[in-house]
């Protein structure tokens, strides 16, 4: 009779389990044993860093990935209470294999809430990055700190809003709210016939961003997710981030196809193949390449975290669980210019139409009747303020993607010329001046959602989950990404009542409105967001030229986000818009939650 080797019981256990193996303490190791278990003969590093992610009040995910040329490699991976390691509570060893793209993925358990801790990995005499990481806290919670994320593109720019934020002291999490990566190649055409430039990659070449020769036509298979992956954690700032603290994630549209809903995207057809394979094959890389907990359906990632009595924050997903096609104003307008305004209106307030999914709405309602916390928090992607718009402007806008080069320049002076125009009049309107005609009311009055991916496109949801939150009286706070631009909301319903406030954070370098609308300058940006601003109802502030992220801050009176912008991210080296830095914030008070105007910091 023959019996497994220690060894060779240790790489059959984690292999069984998957890409996550359960660690509960110290394997029981010897120091003969770890170095017979990175005595195999293969050449490794740790070139794309490590992370830790979804943490809980006694667990916490890490992850790394090794570069190898070998079928496995072994891993061991080390949990301390300090950056020396000098007190080490948990380690173990696992395998990288080419199975999970030799990703590893520990859920480390047994560990005491609200702590501190330090992780690294091993291979072969090669030691990884040493990472910093926090669980959750429990009882009586005073402050939670956490940074927002969204949109950050690879051929556009150097992720230097990472680099900052991970500089930040006592974080305890950090959350991305999608676009981690994007899908696209590096031209309009993958078969480079035509060397247009792909959607924000026109200045990759310039500097040093250009997907790499294997990878740089648009994802569809599961290589080209895992590649894609590869090459944005090849970023320094990406690496800092998640070395500084958990990560909390949730996809947008990008991870898989541009205004990806349930069953397709605009940016899938049928030439390239079967939209629910390259969904799988999408998140299996995702689940792979990102520290979150594994789930059964991959597309079920809605779940909670409690920061003890302070605040609950519950996670949605957005996109291929419960989400119907979007609308889109194209389907309404006329050959003639006119608009199916019965049709649209009916549309629009289908009670039907669901982002959610009931099963995640149920879900949600059930968790703000259970939750007793200060806060509920909302992580999501996109936008929930309601963002209507003169229509005027919208149909001006819509014309964008479809001008030439020639004709856009005009058209963007007629958008601007415009915007002005309106402002003025909702100014002239707001201070009660009584030569403001009839026609002028009805251009500042007759509008329309600017944009139907978002919540505006999914109305009678939102306004159950406003109901859900005023009904319970929750202090809500929303924290959405997505635009490409920072944006402050009042949250109301069709009546009114204030149910709760939205931060939303800009890009980490996706292009903005600064890019859409040709701003060419500080000075014009402000005076576009000043006449936004008054045009938009419950906005209470806006950036719309700026990259960088959002620093939020809960105690148990007040919610303050604090935006911070980067100078520029065409190179690594950076410093800090300090003079577009910005403060908003919110206090308690059941049900009458409204932002309280912002300053500058």
């Amino acid at each position: 009779m023959s019996f497994l080797t220690r060894r060779e019981f240790i790489k059959i256990s984690a292999l069984s389990a998957g890409l996550l193996v359960i660690s509960t303490g110290l394997s029981g190791c010897g120091e003969e044993d770890i170095k017979d278990v990175l005595s195999d003969a293969a050449n490794v590093s740790f070139n794309h860093g490590i992370a830790s992610g979804d943490p809980l009040a006694d667990k916490v995910i890490i992850w790394t990935r090794v570069t190898t040329t070998a079928a496995s490699v072994d891993v061991n991976y080390e949990v301390a209470t300090d950056a020396k390691f000098t007190t080490i509570i948990h380690n173990g060893t696992v395998v990288a294999s080419a199975a999970h793209d030799y990703t590893v993925k520990i859920d480390v358990q047994n560990l005491d809430a609200g702590t501190f801790y330090y992780y690294r990995f091993k291979s072969n005499g090669v030691t990884s990055l040493t990472g910093k990481m926090k669980t959750l806290p429990t009882g009586d919670v005073s402050q939670v700190k956490m940074v927002i994320f969204s949109c950050a593109n690879y051929p556009n720019g150097f992720f230097n809003a990472y680099t900052e934020a991970s500089k930040i002291e006592d974080l305890d999490v950090t959350l991305h709210l999608g676009d981690y990566i994007y899908e696209y190649g590096m031209y309009e055409n993958d078969d480079f016939t035509a060397k247009v430039p792909a959607y924000a990659t026109s200045n990759a070449v310039a500097m040093g961003r250009v997907l790499p020769s294997d990878n740089n036509t648009e994802c569809l298979l599961l290589a080209d997710y895992r590649k894609r992956y590869a090459t944005y954690h090849l970023d320094s700032g990406l690496q800092a981030i998640h070395a500084a603290c958990p990560m909390i994630v949730v996809w947008d549209d990008h991870e898989i196809a541009n205004d990806t809903y349930e069953s397709g995207a605009q940016n899938h057809d049928e030439s390239e193949g079967s939209f629910s394979d390259r969904v799988s094959a999408a998140l299996q890389a995702y689940f792979e390449w990102l520290p979150i907990r594994p789930v059964d359906n991959k597309k079920e990632i809605y779940r909670t975290f409690n920061f003890g009595d302070l605040l609950s924050l519950n996670m949605l997903e957005t996109r291929v669980f419960g989400r119907d096609i979007q609308l889109s104003y194209a389907n309404y307008f006329q050959a003639d210019g006119s608009f199916l305004q019965d049709k649209y209106f009916a549309d629009f307030t289908d009670s039907s139409r669901t982002m959610l999914g009931s099963e995640q709405l149920t879900w949600l309602q059930g968790q703000f009747a259970a939750s007793t916390a200060t806060w509920q928090v909302l992580g999501q992607q996109v936008v929930m303020g309601r963002m209507n718009l003169p229509s005027e402007l919208l149909i001006g806008i819509s014309q964008l993607d479809y001008v030439s080069d020639e004709q856009r320049g005009a058209l963007l002076l007629q958008i601007n010329t415009s915007l002005s125009e309106l402002a003025t009049i909702k100014y002239r309107i707001l201070v009660g001046d009584p030569s403001v005609t009839d026609a002028e009311k009805a251009r500042v009055q007759t509008e329309l959602p600017y944009n139907l991916d978002a919540w505006d496109g999914y109305f009678v949801e939102r306004e159950t989950i406003f109901g859900t939150a005023k009904a319970y009286g929750k202090n809500l706070v929303v924290l959405s990404g997505d635009t490409h631009n920072a944006w402050a909301n009042n949250l109301k319903d069709m009546s009114g009542n204030s149910v709760g406030v939205e931060f939303a954070t800009t890009s980490v370098t996706s292009p903005g409105m600064e890019e859409y609308l040709g701003i060419a300058s500080l000075e014009q940006s402000t005076q576009l967001e000043g006449a936004i601003q008054l045009l938009v109802n419950d906005l209470q502030y806006c950036n719309l030229m700026d990259r960088g992220f959002a620093e939020v801050i809960f105690t148990k009176d007040e919610a303050v986000s604090n935006w911070h912008y980067v100078t520029n991210y065409d190179s690594p080296t950076y410093t800090m818009n300090s003079s577009r830095k910005y403060s908003t914030k919110t206090t308690t008070g059941t049900n009458t939650l409204e932002m309280i105007v912002g300053t500058a910091i």
